[in-house]
């Protein structure tokens, strides 16, 4: 592996980690800290310590008393705060799908809340190593201080807001509409109109890259790819689409060129695909769609059997099937003179769509709500479908839940 692949690749978990907000937030109250001793003890914060006799704390004892009690009670606050966290990631694991966890250990703010509480510890430690035994009470920060106590107020209504969040987070409807809202967005960045164009050098002869590991794939660094192309003279091919599962030593990209093409530039041509465990909604929208079929089933499991949450997370995927219905993922990628320089498999709506409901069909189509909510938004799916691109699938799938609710009835 390259350093610059290794780098991408870690750069990408770092910035998605869970503490990564927390540290340069806690790095932001360091500053802080740093700014207002040396505030503090300049000859502009002496004197309004000076001249405002209720700014002036002239007891070091006190003062580091304020100072150890705040930073106590905000990591039993903080331990308090993401024990409950905890609990509620286990239960969305167990009840609905540990597919979920990413999204939810990535929320921005649980993140922020943690680093604030962890900023604020940071902050009063700082503090708590300056304070000096002088009479004069203009040695002491004061006005640290009293910041110290605003924050600590701060985090204590910020505390109240906390728990009514994470309240909320553990709601069925609430991370399945997280999820739905992370795929449409995704969607809606990255996809465009339907298109099919087969570039005029896909048949001609190719050069073999094989899977460097066994993984899944998640795609490929575009920029990098295309000033490769663009050195080399040459064209590259991906096989499968994001989010494929390949075994080591699998062909899986080609690449096309008059030159000969060495070992070096191949070498270099792989080290810009992506292939590492996880599902990503962010970098593969068809894994929101995953996502809420797995929630499904696992609402549909007869340790849940909760067939409401299942008709949520049903509405949820027809909702995105609708959206998807003419957009895919671009199968063509261009250089700077429109000439196709990358190509790519892009998913099928029809293998999606019956990956995700087949399932889900199998699991539910005994219980009558279920029935009746394929019915209902295959039909919307199918009347939606204005360029009757799918009406053969829409078709089949309500004769396929008309069928099983006659055979029921006999």
């Amino acid at each position: 592996m390259s350093f610059s692949k290794w780098l991408r690749i870690y750069y990408n978990k770092t910035i998605e980690s869970i503490a990564f907000y927390p540290a340069i937030i806690a790095i932001g109250f360091l500053a802080l800290s740093w700014g207002m001793l040396v505030f503090d003890f300049s000859e502009y914060g002496k004197h309004l310590k000076s001249n405002l006799s209720w700014l002036s704390l002239k007891d070091a004892s006190t003062a580091r008393t304020i100072i150890s009690t705040v930073a106590g009670a905000i990591i039993s606050l903080t331990v308090f705060s993401f024990s409950m966290v905890m609990i509620v990631l286990n239960q969305a694991a167990s009840q609905m799908s540990n597919r979920v966890l990413k999204s939810m250990i990535e929320n921005r703010f649980q993140q922020v809340i943690l680093g604030i509480y962890i900023g604020t510890t940071v902050y009063a430690l700082f503090l708590l190593s300056t304070i000096r035994d002088i009479s004069s009470g203009i040695y002491v920060p004061a006005l640290s201080i009293y910041l110290l106590i605003v924050l600590t107020v701060i985090d204590i209504f910020l505390f109240i807001y906390f728990l009514n969040y994470v309240t909320q987070t553990v709601k069925y409807e609430t991370v399945i509409d997280r999820v739905r809202v992370q795929t449409y967005n995704t969607i809606e960045r990255d996809f465009a109109e339907i298109r099919h164009i087969l570039p005029s050098w896909i048949n001609d002869s190719a050069t073999i890259i094989s899977a460097q590991k066994s993984d899944y794939f998640q795609g490929f660094n575009t920029k990098r790819l295309l000033e490769i192309t663009e050195s080399n003279q040459v064209q590259i091919q991906f096989l499968f689409p994001a989010g494929q599962f390949t075994l080591e030593g699998t062909p899986c990209i080609k690449v096309y060129g008059k030159n000969k093409i060495t070992p070096e530039l191949l070498k270099e041509i792989a080290d810009c695909a992506d292939f590492f465990t996880g599902q990503p909604i962010d970098r593969n929208a068809d894994y929101g769609f995953h996502h809420l079929a797995e929630i499904a089933l696992k609402a549909l499991s007869p340790g849940i059997n909760d067939p409401g949450t299942a008709v949520l997370a049903l509405h949820a995927l027809f909702a995105l099937f609708d959206y998807r219905k003419y957009q895919q993922l671009p199968e063509t990628i261009l250089n700077d003179t429109d000439e196709i320089a990358i190509f790519r498999k892009s998913s099928n709506f029809d293998k999606l769509f019956n990956q995700c409901l087949q399932p889900i069909w199998n699991y539910g189509k005994d219980d009558d709500y279920i029935q009746s909510t394929f019915l209902e938004m295959l039909n919307q799916l199918k009347n939606q479908d204005s360029k009757h691109l799918y009406f053969s699938l829409f078709e089949a799938w309500i004769l396929k839940v008309k069928t099983h609710q006659l055979s029921l009835k006999r």
